[in-house]
């Protein structure tokens, strides 16, 4: 079954100053996806569950460090955030219980709920708050993700032993939504003041599972927390803590290994389903959950700060030789659909312009033509000055589904017709953000997560072209545009929501207009599981599942 599920914890919380009353608390669920088989009616207390990832393996289970989807994924078993998001799509307390602004915006008070500790016994704290955003603020922790989700906080003040107060640089409305996410989780600060070695082995949480061991190259391994304190109890659940005994999270990178693992029962719950195989796991009677990523839509973008994509012209021509649909159309059988928006469709805000990219080779070649590349070389290649029009397009093998690098093949077939050489270079994640880093790239298809529209200003303020400390940069776009920096730094500064969706309209038609990036289909997030799986269903605010109320009904 194909189901499209809230992609949040599922609170139904009220106000974000407003405290989290134990009566309203009482009546919050996280919802179940019914599995292929229906639902079994008391949940089953046992067993561990084993899950089977296609991405890369994390160098290090602390999302502070560096901060990518995968460290996400297994990392909202074990850690939890200060907020979330409810069905309805709003940021909500979850490790906070309440939460102000000042009037003028500069400082933002956060109080924490009692009652909760970290898997080593620390009382989570106003100061485990401090402890953590310094932490994803201190250069040595590498941080990318995190790192820039709390950006603007210049100081943290403890008011009392549950609230803190962050003050800002300038105002920003989208702190509550970073602070949402996995790789802002909270850890408890006795654990973080170990080797970032010891703490890249076992972070301290306080999630319904934790850390028991790793063993690199094979899998980690997780324990039910028996110590578990749910911040929002669910009315007629017998038991605080997970039903699950554990989790077993290999890595398996080859999908149809992974898939054939899950039919023959090896394994529970895969993730990087291909296309394919989610149209037959229905007749399989394999269960579907999908849940498109928030943030950034999966585009590839084109570094404008050299040739030959400085020149708008070759850009739109780039992007006006390709009949992107028709791959989407026979790759993904319906799973991935088109998208014409900088931002994921499980973003409000996002517009789409879909003219801006109708495929048109007789205005691609007019194009390359004005911008000078009219000769062509023996293999029928542009050439211009006696150099070929060539660009390099290094893809990451762990992040793009074999799918999606036929679709780039495509791409390449397509803009050899008009004359472009696309040069496809297959590597692995080390390899290739080691190319970004190098700015070793003309095209590059680079995924990024982030709740909220603020992913913008992270992906295309020119700011964003220096990098983190941990030598990521989002900016891969390469793009420094006064107006489109003014219009996205007054949009995160404004607590006028209509004024907010303005700019971030305004912004969003620059760059499309520009040329700057060729948007696809939302981020994919397809994840698989057998019929003896019950329970899955809830998520984080970006969207990685939550196994705390899954059973193994077998």
């Amino acid at each position: 079954m194909k189901q499209r599920t809230a992609r949040s914890r599922r609170l139904a919380l009220g106000a974000l100053s407003i405290p989290l009353s134990l009566a309203v608390l009482a009546g919050c669920s996280s919802p179940t996806s019914p599995s292929p088989q229906g639902e079994s009616a008391d949940p089953v207390t046992g067993g561990t569950l084993i899950y089977a990832s296609g991405d890369a393996e994390p160098t290090c289970l602390d999302p502070h460090v560096g901060g990518n989807y995968p460290q996400a994924l297994v990392a909202s078993q074990y850690l939890e955030t200060l907020f979330t998001k409810d069905a309805n799509g709003q940021i909500v307390p979850w490790l906070a219980e309440s939460t102000k602004v000042s009037e003028d915006g500069l400082v933002r008070t956060i109080t924490v709920r009692d009652g909760i500790t970290f898997h080593d016994g620390t009382k989570l704290g106003a100061e485990a708050v401090k402890a953590n955003i310094e932490h994803l603020q201190d250069p040595d922790t590498a941080s990318s993700t995190g790192y820039l989700a709390v950006g603007k906080v210049d100081q943290i003040k403890l008011v009392d032993e549950r609230t803190a107060e962050l003050h800002l640089s300038t105002p920003d409305n989208a702190l509550l939504e970073s602070l949402s996410m996995p790789w802002t989780a909270i850890q408890s600060p006795k654990a973080l003041e170990r080797e970032q070695s010891a703490n890249c082995a076992s972070p301290v949480g306080t999630g319904p599972f934790k850390v028991d061991s790793w063993d690199r190259q094979d899998a980690v391994h997780l324990v039910r927390n028996e110590d578990y304190v749910s911040p929002a109890p669910q009315q007629g659940r017998e038991q605080q803590g997970a039903y699950l005994d554990g989790i077993t999270w290999r890595f398996i990178p080859e999908a149809a290994t992974r898939y054939a693992a899950l039919s023959s029962g090896e394994v529970d719950v895969i993730d990087n389903a291909q296309p394919d195989t989610i149209s037959s796991a229905e007749g399989a009677g394999l269960g579907h959950l999908d849940a498109p990523r928030p943030g950034a839509s999966n585009r590839i973008e084109l570094n404008s700060a050299k040739a030959p994509f400085d020149d708008i012209k070759v850009r739109e021509a780039f992007i006006r030789a390709l009949d992107v649909n028709a791959g989407i159309d026979a790759l993904f059988f319906g799973t991935a659909p088109r998208s014409y928006s900088l931002l994921s469709s499980v973003e409000p805000l996002g517009i789409s312009q879909e003219a801006l990219f109708a495929p048109d080779v007789a205005k691609a070649e007019q194009l390359l033509d004005e911008a000078g590349w009219n000769q062509r070389d023996a293999e029928g290649y542009r050439v211009k000055d006696g150099k070929r029009l060539s660009v390099s397009f290094p893809v990451s093998t762990n992040q793009s589904v074999p799918a999606e690098q036929s679709l780039f093949e495509q791409i390449q077939a397509s803009a050899k017709k008009v004359g472009i050489e696309v040069k496809i270079n297959l590597l692995d994640l080390s390899s290739w953000y080691g190319a970004l880093a190098k700015h070793e790239y003309n095209l590059v298809s680079a995924p990024y997560t982030k709740v909220g529209p603020s992913v913008l200003r992270i992906l295309y303020h020119s700011d964003s072209t220096v990098p983190a400390p941990s030598g990521y940069f989002a900016n891969n776009a390469q793009l420094k545009d006064p107006q489109i920096d003014q219009l996205l730094t007054e949009a995160e500064q404004t607590e006028d929501e209509a004024e907010r969706a303005e700019k971030y309209r305004k912004a969003q038609e620059l760059i499309l207009g520009g040329y700057y990036v060729l948007p696809l289909y939302d981020q994919q997030n397809h994840f698989l599981y057998g019929k003896d799986v019950k329970g899955m269903g809830a998520t984080t605010a970006v969207s990685t599942p939550v196994y705390y109320d899954v059973f193994l009904d077998r």
